[in-house]
């Protein structure tokens, strides 16, 4: 099959203004909800797109870890590309893409490292190798082999035993929204598009955009 005649037809759902909360992380909580329920694989997984001093975009899949009016949090190694990128320019995308149910929701904000205290709990919540994981991996850059990440977690392992401490290059990062999409597939192509744009005052205006 050529990629060109790939066809799908998106006809699960409809998204309108009257339907749709003037709140944009409300309609989110909704939508992610149901994606929970429909255990779509991954629902808490996201793109994360930066850009660096160099103005080049990268992106990754991160995991959506807590959200609130606070903002979008997830976790990371700070000295990884992610982490420098954020730190020359703190500000970046985000996207989830639940294909079961026809939907993308796109969000727009500044970044910010949480708190040393929030960091530490969600770091003690992990399971033991992941923990041991932070400390062996040293994220994006260039290693010899696979036999170096074993041998530094055993190193670590037998350093910290059921212990280990969050490592000073670890922790969390929150994204404050000022701009979301929410998208939900459609036939003819004719798609749903809103978009959420925080004002100077606070609130939010909410706008249909042409597929």
């Amino acid at each position: 099959m050529k990629l060109q005649d790939i066809r799908k037809t998106y006809q699960r759902a409809a998204l309108d203004e009257d339907s749709a909360s003037a709140d944009p992380l409300a309609l989110f909580q909704q939508w992610l909800g149901q994606a929970l329920e429909a255990e779509i694989p991954e629902a808490t997984a996201m793109t994360l797109a930066t850009v660096g001093s160099d103005l080049r975009p990268s992106t990754r899949v991160v995991l959506l870890k807590d959200c609130s009016a606070a903002g979008l949090v997830w976790y990371t190694n700070r000295h990884s590309r992610k982490g420098r990128e954020l730190a020359a320019n703190p500000f970046a995308a985000l996207q989830f893409h639940w294909v079961e149910l026809e939907r993308v929701v796109r969000i727009e904000g500044q970044v910010q490292a949480v708190d040393d205290a929030q960091s530490d709990a969600y770091y003690a919540s992990r399971p033991l190798d992941s923990r041991i994981g932070a400390w062996a991996s040293p994220q994006s850059e260039v290693i010899d082999s696979r036999t170096h990440l074993v041998t530094q977690a055993a190193k670590y392992a037998a350093r910290f035993a059921l212990t280990p401490p969050r490592p000073p290059h670890w922790g969390g990062y929150v994204l404050q929204p000022h701009q979301w999409e929410f998208w939900q597939g459609r036939p003819s192509r004719l798609h749903d598009r809103l978009q959420y744009v925080r004002l100077a005052d606070g609130q939010w205006q909410r706008q249909r955009l042409a597929p």
